[in-house]
């Protein structure tokens, strides 16, 4: 049985009808088979390069700098399918389980996917990595037959500077996740994933550069705490309406707007909406002309001022071609939205407070970065917990180049490893389908 009343109708990233009537349960983290696989990916996909293994070896450049003398040439690229086979070797706990290696770009990249029966016996997601470092290091070892006393240099080629550094400075291997010393407190793994990843995983389209972003938040909220209780829903909702564009919502409106609109008629429409649909009502006419409106409805409210939030950024960055407005977007949004309906903007005021901080940090007076490098482990952005991140993504997602760390400086092995991963390129669609497959159960 359903615990929410909730029914919403799923569409995919081009307004195109999923499925109808799909209960909110259908979509948690808790039960949607595809945010499930998308988590377990997260957790245990590497992507391993091996063309820099073997650069770094044969100059002796490992882990951020160089140690002469103990150059090593080793033909790892040439050999990276005997290498592959033996990490896979390692790695595996039963015939048939899910370890995964793959050889890519001609031996210069490899994948590597640790089994789930290794996360399983373990505390912590670290597992995904450890594991799959520490098979490459031996794999390198047992293919050239590395002696005792070069075996160090193997290893700090793959692992780079750990334990001298918390990340592992100039490693070879490479997570989508930080590691847990890097999170903010307990339960912030997921949203420890920077917006620039979020683009290049979801091939630079906003939408599905949202809905990832968002099922990593929310499912970070299931862990958390943050969705625990009267909560949930809330969550549900906010994944639902922004993340996942039920009812067409976030299409509809911005293709209202893509041609002439602005930040503010971006409102207009989401108000409009949000009237139609009666999630809000209009209430008592002051004498200035000011028509205060109310809800019955608080969480549903939220996700769709965090709906029309998406909408604004993708029809004003997507003017601009440039991410620099992102925070603005966000402020100035919330801002028009609550002057024009008496209600709290998306988060209850958070989206907008953490707006302002970021726009300090990321290009104003502070400067030091760009839209790009946020994340919702970050100091600046963790406030709003769920429905800044997938918007920032989502902006990032349509900059022209215009970031001194653009996605293609930051996360290009991302691209290259992780970029045609369904659960990642398209989560919009690949969610609705497993939402649609087990509506009946609740």
């Amino acid at each position: 049985m359903a615990k929410y009343k909730d029914k919403i109708d799923l569409y995919d990233d081009r307004g195109k009808l999923i499925d109808k009537g799909v209960p909110l349960e259908a979509i948690s983290p808790l039960y949607n088979p595809a945010i499930k696989r998308t988590v377990s990916l997260a957790k245990r996909t590497n992507a391993v390069d091996l063309a820099a293994l073997e650069a770094g070896l044969k100059k002796a450049k490992v882990g951020g700098g160089q140690l002469k003398g103990r150059e090593m040439d080793l033909a790892v690229v040439a050999n990276a399918e005997k290498i592959a086979k033996r990490v896979k070797e390692i790695l595996k706990t039963t015939k048939d389980d899910d370890t995964e290696v793959t050889v890519m770009a001609d031996g210069k990249k490899m994948i590597v996917v640790t089994p789930t029966t290794r996360m399983d016996a373990g505390a912590e997601y670290t597992t995904g990595f450890t594991a799959a470092a520490a098979a490459l290091t031996q794999a390198v070892l047992d293919q050239f037959d590395v002696n005792m006393f070069e075996a160090s240099m193997v290893k700090a080629a793959v692992w780079g500077r750990y334990p001298q550094t918390l990340n592992m400075m100039g490693a070879v291997v490479k997570c989508i996740l930080e590691i847990p010393q890097l999170n903010e407190g307990a339960g912030y793994a997921l949203r420890n994933i920077m917006a620039n990843h979020i683009v290049m995983l979801s091939g630079k389209n906003a939408m599905n550069a949202a809905a990832l972003s968002s099922i990593f938040e929310q499912a970070a909220a299931f862990e958390m705490g943050d969705a625990i209780g009267p909560f949930e829903r809330q969550q549900l909702l906010g994944l639902a309406y922004q993340g996942l564009n039920a009812n067409n919502i976030v299409f509809d409106i911005i293709k209202k707007n893509g041609k002439t609109g602005t930040v503010g008629t971006v409102v207009e429409s989401l108000v409009d909406r949000a009237l139609e649909d009666k999630v809000i009502k209009k209430g008592k006419k002051y004498p200035s002309g000011f028509v205060e409106m109310s809800t019955t409805d608080f969480p549903l409210w939220n996700a769709y001022a965090a709906a029309g939030m998406l909408a604004a950024i993708c029809v004003n960055i997507g003017a601009a071609r440039a991410s620099q407005g992102i925070p603005s977007t966000i402020l100035y949004y919330n801002d028009l939205l609550e002057h024009e309906t008496s209600l709290p903007g998306c988060d209850y005021g958070r989206c907008m407070g953490t707006s302002v901080g970021m726009s300090f940090f990321s290009h104003s007076i502070y400067g030091g970065g760009g839209p790009g490098l946020f994340h919702g482990n970050h100091v600046v952005t963790k406030h709003a917990k769920g429905f800044v991140i997938p918007v920032i993504a989502a902006g990032c997602a349509l900059d022209a180049g215009t970031q001194y760390f653009s996605p293609e400086n930051t996360s290009s092995l991302i691209k290259e490893v992780f970029g045609d991963i369904p659960e990642f390129k398209t989560p919009i669609k690949v969610v609705g389908k497993e939402a649609k497959k087990i509506k009946d159960d609740f």
